[in-house]
């Protein structure tokens, strides 16, 4: 067992990124950091360092527990890293992923009925403090 590991071919290996090149250029693009400095693809990787990763909208956190540069079975990740990502981190995926449908990707088109009535109960403005009865602007006011 290698004491080093190259860190592109550690996220590779540890199942974190599909592809090496894709690894790579996550590291040249300051996605990835270790113990808080941003690194590039070619730093030895040692065990018990802490390898953050940005994949929008949240950071993941790993604890380095082997040092591997072969690809290994999903079975045997434990054995690789411990994933230590703060539960915070969690809770932001799921904040995303529950008003996803509020940012539209660009391309999919006009929403659907059903959509824009999902849309419209989640923006409702009872949210932001006002009642069906209050007017968010009230026009007469300024007339005077």
């Amino acid at each position: 067992m290698n004491e080093t590991a190259r860190t592109d071919k550690w996220l590779w290996a540890a199942r974190i990124f599909k592809t090496r090149s894709i690894a790579a250029d996550a590291c040249k693009n300051g996605r990835v950091s270790i113990n808080g400095v941003n690194v590039k693809p070619s730093r030895p990787l040692k065990a018990g360092e802490v390898v953050s990763v940005k994949k929008p909208p949240i950071t993941y956190s790993f604890r380095v527990l082997k040092c591997i540069e072969q690809r290994v079975g999903a079975k045997l990740l434990p054995e690789i890293y411990e994933n230590v990502t703060d539960p915070k981190q969690y809770e932001l995926l799921e904040m995303s992923r529950i008003s996803g449908f509020v940012d539209r990707a660009r391309g999919t088109g006009r929403p659907t009925k059903k959509e824009r009535r999902a849309i419209d109960h989640f923006v409702d403005p009872a949210l932001f403090g006002f009642d069906d009865d209050d007017d968010m602007f009230d026009y007469d006011d300024d007339i005077e």
